[in-house]
């Protein structure tokens, strides 16, 4: 019971530093491509990009994130993602021609690989072992509102300052606030070399944190995370365009989209009020057929669209959950910062990419087409998450054996 006061202290410190990490990378664009872009003279589609860049980065960081985590403990690597975040942010702000900010939204990328979902929730992890799953899911529910926070304290700042002078804010939030929140407020972990957390020993020589009796196993929850990665990152992008599609004005496009996030953070308060009664597997597989619904019925023109949209909503608010607890109750605590390292690289090179995708789909096939393909993608999905299921319980039955 000792450790319950200092999980209710950290918990809201995470969820403070998850909201204003998320609101001012990944979701900083939503409010100032187009100021930036009138601003400066730059081809939206770069000014865009740099986010889809900056993710790429933070794929290509998150193996040595995971690894670092491992070794060392969040607190550090946390504290250096917002040192990385601001210097992105303070290099968005000072860019005085294209490259420049490209290069900003690189650093920016590291910071994210480093600060967001995937690195809290290796670190709550490391800290608490199985008893992770619980706060994971509580951090959640803070991350639900990142959107619904710094969209309009973007746009705030943006009219009241101008967007170069909100990035300089949002920097000296990250310098002023979050590094010293997570300096100050998350524990000191002691260090574990690289062959600590194998087990079995067999194992411990190898630098690769997955054991070999588990590769299919990762292969798979590596997979179902990355197609839900891509799924979501793509109607983030364009739903609003699918949506007017069906012939609905911008104004009501708007405001059914709206849906999506309350959808999202009402599924994850059920899921942590009933997580203790199941494995994750359960909550993957609900994730996966919750998107799949809601991308049915869209490609079907179910009469009403906001039941469609919370599905939609419910499935990917509950898939933040299922990303960061099913490899915790599949691989053990031991393991579980190196492996989330590595099944975090294609999820978030997958999301990079998969604006792009969806501009190619609906340019080539239309907004039906389009969803036609992703509602198919979405059922391969919940496929392969029940071959998972199998697989895992063959695990399970051999281990007994």
């Amino acid at each position: 019971m000792e450790d319950l006061p200092r999980l209710r202290s950290i918990i809201p410190v995470l969820g403070v530093t998850q909201i204003l990490a998320w609101g001012s990378s990944y979701y900083l664009l939503a409010v100032l491509a187009k100021p930036i872009a009138d601003d400066t003279g730059w081809p939206l589609a770069w000014v865009v990009g740099g986010l889809s860049l900056g993710l790429l980065m933070a794929g290509l960081v998150s193996p040595r994130v995971g690894d670092s985590i491992q070794r060392l403990g969040g607190r550090l690597v946390l504290a250096t993602s917002a040192a990385f975040l601001a210097f992105g942010l303070i290099g968005l702000a000072l860019s005085p021609n294209l490259p420049v900010y490209v290069l900003s939204w690189l650093v920016l990328g590291i910071g994210m690989g480093a600060g967001l979902y995937d690195a809290a929730f290796a670190t709550l992890g490391r800290i608490y072992g199985q008893r992770g799953r619980t706060a994971i899911t509580t951090l959640t529910l803070f991350g639900g509102f990142a959107s619904t926070v710094c969209w309009p304290l973007s746009a705030m700042l943006v009219s009241q300052f101008g967007w170069r002078n909100a990035c300089l804010i949002y920097a000296a939030i990250h310098l002023l606030v979050l590094l010293p929140l997570y300096v100050f407020a998350l524990p000191k972990e002691q260090k574990r070399s690289p062959d600590h957390s194998a087990h079995p020993a067999s194992d411990s020589a190898s630098a690769d944190p997955v054991p070999t009796w588990s590769r299919l196993l990762f292969i798979l929850i590596a997979l179902v995370i990355t197609i839900s990665s891509m799924i979501s990152a793509l109607l983030s992008v364009h739903m609003l365009t699918i949506l007017q599609a069906r012939d609905i004005a911008l104004g009501a496009a708007v405001a059914l989209g709206a849906i999506v996030g309350p959808s999202q953070v009402g599924a994850r308060a059920i899921e942590m009020a009933i997580s203790r009664f199941h494995h994750p597997i359960w909550t993957k597989l609900a994730s996966t057929m919750f998107v799949a619904t809601g991308v049915g019925l869209l490609w079907v023109g179910f009469p009403i669209i906001a039941a469609a949209l919370i599905f939609y909503g419910a499935g990917i608010g509950i898939e933040s959950i299922a990303r960061g607890t099913l490899p915790l109750a599949v691989f053990g605590e031991r393991r579980y910062p190196a492996i989330m390292g590595r099944i975090a690289m294609p999820s978030l090179i997958m999301q990079a990419a998969s604006p792009s995708i969806g501009a190619i789909l609906i340019e080539r096939m239309g907004a039906n087409g389009a969803l036609a393909v992703l509602f198919a993608v979405a059922l391969v999905n919940v496929g392969l998450v029940i071959v998972l299921f199998g697989v895992m319980q063959k695990q399970r039955a051999v281990q007994i054996c």
